[in-house]
């Protein structure tokens, strides 16, 4: 039996700029930060007694007797391109899918994980990303950018910077003084509602060459940030002011990013003394995350009291084997089991 913990990702800025049609063009890069609310998945290999071949259980259940049968894309072509059979795997996450934190591709990245760990094979953090990505936007055909498969992989906070196919890692240098004030001014709230974050990026993506300008203020405002969080000398409080810039910009990159119903949250928030704060993921729904003074943080609690209110900490280890005890596996056809 295997176990992987994998934790799911805020993006601070630049999302958007890592999809390879913009980045290739014009570079791309985006700050984002792992928190403790994780994916875990348990995998191991089915006895052969059970009367199917495999068992997949995540927002349903799933028992069949070949590989082309899988309804979940991501597991169906993650099981082909490992040559994966006759397994259980199921999963527990600590927070609701398609809600703006990367959760299908941590998922991704924890399912491949554990994949590699039952063939025997440990690998590192970035080919775990590498194959995430070619998993979930080549074998999957999903829209998307690259940097959650990454931000899972990797874990902490960190710069991402993407260009010619590639990508480069740098973590955010940052007195944990500091890192701990940032953590305490930040607020994350559950809109309740999910949805796919292909279909919003689908229809950003659309006309990206007209959106082009956005596109590049918003990478501009990585390297501001990136200021304003490694200089000791620096004002917080313009790393919110930050956020509320990104997110206007971005919120006019996609006509199925906002609504008045988020819009309404986020006027709230500022109102009750938040200095910013953005939609997270694709948009459409999911998380809403605000920057708020510690005295004025009572204030945006009251006034948003019919949302949940998720209490986090940033995490740094990235996936992780959580659980390792190897089975020794016979196919079924070497057992004579039809």
């Amino acid at each position: 039996m295997i176990i992987t913990k994998t934790p799911f990702r805020i993006s601070f800025f630049g999302g958007g700029t890592d999809v390879p049609s913009f980045f290739n063009e014009h570079g791309g890069a985006v700050i984002s930060t792992t928190f403790d609310k994780f994916c875990y998945l348990v995998v191991r290999h089915l006895p052969p007694f059970m009367p199917y071949f495999s068992e997949l259980v995540y927002s349903k259940m799933e028992r069949v007797n070949t590989i082309d049968e899988i309804q979940h894309p991501a597991i169906r072509e993650a099981m082909k391109m490992l040559d994966i059979h006759e397994i259980r795997l199921s999963y527990e996450g600590d927070l609701p899918a398609r809600t703006g934190l990367g959760t299908s591709s941590t998922f991704a990245v924890g399912m491949l994980n554990a994949f590699y760990a039952l063939k025997g094979k440990q690998v590192g953090k970035r080919k775990l990303a590498e194959d995430a990505i070619y998993l979930e936007r080549e074998l999957c055909k999903e829209s998307g950018g690259w940097q959650d498969q990454i931000a899972a992989a990797f874990g902490g906070m960190n710069r991402i910077d993407f260009a010619d196919n590639q990508f480069k890692v740098t973590p955010i240098v940052i007195h944990p003084d500091r890192k701990a004030l940032l953590n305490q001014s930040l607020l994350l709230f559950y809109t309740g509602i999910s949805r796919y974050s292909a279909e919003v990026q689908k229809d950003t993506l659309s006309n990206q060459r007209d959106k082009t300008a956005q596109f590049l203020e918003m990478l501009q405002l990585v390297d501001e940030a990136q200021a304003i969080l490694e200089n000791k000398h620096s004002d917080f409080n313009d790393f919110g002011r930050l956020l509320d810039h990104t997110w206007k910009l971005k919120r006019n990159t996609g006509g199925k990013i906002s609504n008045s119903f988020i819009d309404d949250i986020y006027d709230k928030g500022i109102k009750a003394g938040a200095l910013g704060g953005k939609l997270l993921g694709a948009g459409g729904g999911g998380f809403i995350l605000f920057y708020v003074e510690p005295d004025k943080r009572q204030n945006v609690l009251n006034a948003l009291d019919n949302l949940m209110n998720v209490p986090f900490s940033f995490e740094n280890e990235g996936t992780s084997i959580a659980y390792y005890n190897p089975e020794t596996y016979i196919p079924r056809k070497e057992l004579n089991i039809d």
